[in-house]
């Protein structure tokens, strides 16, 4: 029972199941009723659902069979009168097409018209959208024509710029162009078109320089000597006629002109035109002379092109063999003064040209770059100028020499660099040019000495006798008092030779100038200079004089007296050394003149050579003598040799009465002793073996009467002596009172 109710329960639920199925299936839509009918063949009573199905299709075609039947009349009526409608419609065709045929046929040119009207729209609308893109393209096109235009100039930066402006601002924007892309792909190679036109430009601008480097050091060498004249016109009170004199000869400026552009302009040529200018003129300033522009530019552009430090490696590497080759003086450069010159014009115009950059520009050059640089050519430059002033024989030519190397380290010493050691390799010079001084000064010795008559300087009139005196510091107040024509004690060399020693002291003294010396070491080297001068070279000139085989007594009594009067103006030498160095004698380390002991040592020399030239000619009088020791004759004179023997002897000593007392003296009494002596040798030879009374009373003849003419000789010469000492004791005295 309960079997049968729980059966007839599921075949309810089952059945209320289906209703909602069928009742889904009819208000559903058939895409959707796929989830619906699988949850039908999910069950296990599909088959009742077909039967239901089948039942509920079964109802509904006899409810559409109802509703047929109830509409079929006006089905049929509504079948006729759509008869009716399509002979209607067919007519309603035929004219339709009769008008369509019609229209065709008028419209046909309309028709024309408008494909002609549509075709212009396109051809428009084409036209409006190219324009636009030429627009766009337009300003690209114009940059990098811009850019063709300023690389064809030489404009390299500004091409730089506008190369990266197009490549940044303009290119973006028309991308997709092939022009575009043929630009961005010679892009680079423009970059490098740039850098490599601007290294040649570069390249250009240092070739010039190294050329004209002379240019530049000329000037700025002629700029330091403009300013030294103008300290010295601060310093010194002006001379008319001598600053201008002194600005003309201390430098001499190169007609030659540098051909270039102006440094406003594009050109890289690097150096501009230079006229000669008059001496009032302002002198160009290197940055005048100079366009460094290549330089800047060449910066620039490896700067923004991320290379500077290939730049600054490729300029210092290229500086420095250009400042080995600068420093390379020429073989020959000894020979004139031009080619020292030269050599410093190119040094100082290569440090000049690297000052101006290291002022202008940041890091292409730095302080130990140009230190480095300056070490190296000061090594280079003061061994060269040891090795070619060494050759130089002419002091006028070292002298010049010494003025250039001044200006040359001034002028290096105004851009800061240290020029002691040119300063302290002067000091080597100088030692080299007292050397050439003294061979120079020897020479002129020995001319003068060589071309002097040995007599006492006649004078003629009151002119004659000052030019003596302003020549040489000579006072006699008894010559002066004497009426003309009248002479002087010394000869013609006295005045010569004191003229040029002060001529070599102011020789001396010329080298000393602008050395930054003391005035206590200028003095010390002028009389040091001058103490070789007179021990060593006056000396050995009077020495030579002396010791000349045809010298006479006349000669060497005038030499005894020059050299007095020489010896007495040593005082006067030191007086004109003072004045000029200002440093007094007394002053501690001060050098002595060893001028009197030069001339002592000559006049000693002399006398000397005095009694040994009397000897020798007494010995040649008694050569003549031809005593017959073997003669019976008694004679009642005097042999002849000895006649003439005494009177030579009376001759010598007349000119010995301008000797000192003692000279004359001691020639006298030599003199004598010596015929003493050889008249005794004439009877002591061994060849005189006997005598016979005539020859002794001969030879006695002869001794009485050297014995009564010498002592006369004597006494004369003797009184002539004191005589003469006498007067130059007054006149000493009369200059004392």
């Amino acid at each position: 029972m309960e079997r049968g109710k729980m059966a007839e329960a599921e075949s309810l639920e089952t059945a209320a199941e289906h209703e909602r199925i069928l009742r889904e299936i009819e208000s559903t839509d058939t895409a959707c009723i796929g989830p619906t009918l699988r949850s039908v063949y999910d069950g296990e009573e599909h088959g009742r659902f077909m039967e239901k199905l089948e039942t509920r299709i079964r109802n509904h075609d006899r409810e559409i069979e109802k509703m047929c039947n109830f509409h079929y009349q006006g089905f049929v009526d509504s079948i006729t009168e759509l008869l009716k409608v399509r002979g209607e419609a067919q007519k309603l065709k035929n004219q339709v097409t009769d008008t369509n045929r019609k229209l065709q046929h008028e419209g046909k040119e309309l028709v024309i018209a408008m494909e002609e009207l549509k075709q212009c729209r396109l051809q428009q609308r084409n036209i409006s959208a190219t324009v636009d893109k030429l627009m766009l393209c337009l300003p690209v096109l114009e940059m990098y024509s811009k850019l063709r235009d300023q690389m064809k100039t030489k404009r390299h930066y500004p091409a730089l710029k506008t190369l990266e402006h197009l490549e940044h601002t303009y290119l973006p924007q028309v991308s997709h162009y092939r022009f575009c892309k043929v630009m961005v792909d010679n892009i680079p190679k423009l970059r490098e078109e740039i850098k490599d036109v601007s290294m040649s430009d570069l390249k250009d601008f240092l070739e010039s320089i190294r050329k004209h480097s002379d240019k530049i050091g000329e000037t700025a060498m002629k700029q330091a000597q403009q300013q030294r004249n103008l300290d010295n016109i601060v310093l010194q009170p002006p001379r008319i006629g001598s600053k201008r004199k002194a600005k003309k000869d201390a430098y001499t400026i190169f007609d030659t002109e540098i051909e270039s552009t102006s440094p406003k302009s594009e050109q890289d040529s690097g150096i501009l035109d230079v006229e000669d200018e008059e001496d009032e003129e302002e002198v160009p300033g290197t940055q005048d002379l100079v366009d460094f522009s290549p330089v800047y530019r060449c910066l620039h552009i490896y700067s923004v092109l991320g290379a500077r430090e290939t730049f600054e490696n490729y300029y210092r590497k290229q500086r420095r063999k250009q400042a080995r080759l600068v420093l390379q003086p020429p073989s020959n450069m000894h020979e004139t003064l031009d080619g020292y010159r030269k050599y410093f014009n190119q040094i100082v115009g290569f440090f000049v040209v690297e000052d101006h950059i290291l002022h202008t520009t940041q890091g292409l050059v730095n302080r130990a770059y140009i230190d480095e640089l300056w070490e190296m050519a000061l090594s280079k430059t003061i061994a060269a100028l040891r090795t070619h002033s060494s050759y130089c024989s002419d002091p006028n030519l070292v002298l010049d020499l010494k003025n250039l190397i001044v200006l040359f380290a001034d002028t290096l010493q105004v851009y800061g660099f240290p020029v002691n050691q040119l300063f302290d390799m002067l000091l080597e010079i100088r030692d080299q040019y007292s050397e050439t001084l003294l061979k120079k000064w020897a020479g002129i010795f020995r001319n003068i000495l060589d071309s002097d008559n040995y007599s006492p300087i006649p004078v003629t009139n009151e002119e004659m006798y000052k030019k003596v005196v302003g020549q040489f510091p000579f006072q006699d107040i008894e010559l002066e008092k004497q009426p003309f024509p009248k002479k002087f004690p010394f000869s013609e060399f006295v005045p010569k030779v004191y003229s040029q020693i002060k001529e070599f002291i102011y020789a001396c003294l010329k080298f000393s100038e602008d050395l930054h010396l003391s005035t206590t070491e200028v003095d010390d080297m002028i009389r040091k200079s001058t103490n070789l001068l007179l021990t060593r070279t006056l000396s050995n000139s009077l020495q030579n004089v002396i010791k000349r085989k045809n010298i006479g007594l006349t000669e060497l009594v005038q030499i005894i007296i020059n050299t007095t009067h020489l010896e007495k103006s040593c005082k006067y030498l030191e007086e004109f050394i003072t004045n000029i160095t200002n440093v007094l004698p007394e002053t501690v380390h001060t050098s002595k003149l060893y001028g009197t002991t030069t001339f002592k040592d000559a006049r000693h020399a002399a006398e000397e050579e005095i009694y040994t030239n009397l000897n020798q000619k007494i010995d040649q009088f008694l050569q003549l003598a031809d005593y017959d020791w073997m003669t019976g004759d008694l004679g009642n004179k005097a042999s002849d040799y000895l006649v003439d023997l005494i009177a030579f002897l009376r001759s010598t000593f007349a000119v010995f009465t301008h000797l000192p007392g003692k000279v004359a003296q001691t020639a006298c009494m030599s003199a004598c002793k010596h015929l003493a002596t050889s008249l005794m040798q004439l009877l002591l030879e061994a060849e005189v073996r006997q005598l016979t009374l005539g020859a002794l009373q001969q030879f006695n003849l002869d001794v009485r009467e050297c014995e009564r003419k010498t002592v006369n000789i004597l006494l004369l010469a003797c009184f002539a002596c004191i005589l003469t000492s006498i007067k130059r004791n007054l006149s000493l005295l009369c200059l004392c009172s």
